[in-house]
């Protein structure tokens, strides 16, 4: 957390905040409210804290709100005292952090309250924004939707182009599992499946934790759940948005990744205002 907070503070601030630097006083005090401008879920409050903490930890919060809070547009999240220089200069990268979090924690609140009635898991994916996947997975929890795996160390994932450049599926399960016992290595294995002949191929040959069913219809996966004895965990994953998870959540799958949580989200408004 503090590499991607201390990079985001380089990378505005760069040589120095002339614009704060040349008119307000060193010695200058001062106060402002965190403002919620919109509708939405509150995301990003415990990443400001550190923010505030690493770049000048003389500055008091007053938290009135917290992370996974639902919120309306008037609302305080909290009050800001301290040196009116560091609350300038901090802003931005404040704002940044808790717009683009509260815009993800929003949208997935959004799906899983939508299939709330079915028993199904909502995760997103590795479609972020480089560089801030942490944050943007902490949003994806807040907003009570699943992470997949963070990387591509932490789960096997052998997707359409592992299978064909490994020579197909039973290839690539193979070789998977040669490769995790050599490195002694223990980790989930999860396969994509494009179609219901690949689908049965992976049931033939087995030796996976959850199959993938990857750009299938709400009817093509309610076939194809059919035939997927229980052992196996299930996961849909391929066009599908918000208009339509519902039908897919229907079919009893396991789980439904959308990349929109993270690629697709709209930052919350949210305004740092001065307060006298």
């Amino acid at each position: 957390m503090d590499d991607i907070i201390l990079n985001a503070l380089k990378e505005d601030i760069g040589a120095g905040d002339y614009s704060t630097l040349s008119c307000v006083p060193e010695t200058a005090q001062g106060s402002a409210e965190l403002l919620v401008k919109e509708n939405g879920i509150l995301a990003g409050l415990e990443v400001a804290k550190r923010i505030l903490f690493l770049f000048d930890e003389t500055l008091q919060m007053k938290q009135v709100l917290q992370d996974g809070d639902i919120v309306k547009k008037g609302d305080i999240a909290f009050y800001l005292t301290g040196s009116s220089r560091s609350i300038l200069t901090v802003e931005r990268t404040l704002l940044n952090v808790m717009q683009r979090m509260s815009g993800i924690a929003t949208q997935t609140y959004e799906i899983v309250q939508s299939v709330s009635a079915c028993n199904v898991k909502i995760l997103d994916t590795r479609k972020t924004t480089p560089g801030f996947r942490l944050f943007e997975k902490m949003a994806v929890k807040i907003g009570g939707g699943e992470n997949h795996r963070f990387g591509l160390y932490d789960m096997i994932m052998l997707k359409d182009n592992h299978i064909d450049y490994a020579g197909g599926i039973e290839a690539a399960i193979l070789a998977t599992h040669e490769y995790l016992k050599s490195n002694l290595l223990r980790l989930k294995i999860e396969i994509e499946v494009r179609n219901r002949a690949e689908l049965e191929e992976v049931l033939r040959v087995g030796k996976v934790d959850r199959i993938m069913l990857d750009n299938f219809t709400p009817n093509q996966l309610m076939e194809a759940l059919q035939i997927i004895p229980s052992s196996f965990e299930t996961e849909a994953s391929g066009g599908i948005t918000k208009e339509n998870v519902l039908e897919y959540a229907k079919t009893g799958v396991n789980y439904i990744s959308l990349g929109a949580l993270t690629h697709s989200a709209k930052s919350l408004d949210l305004s740092l205002k001065a307060v006298f």
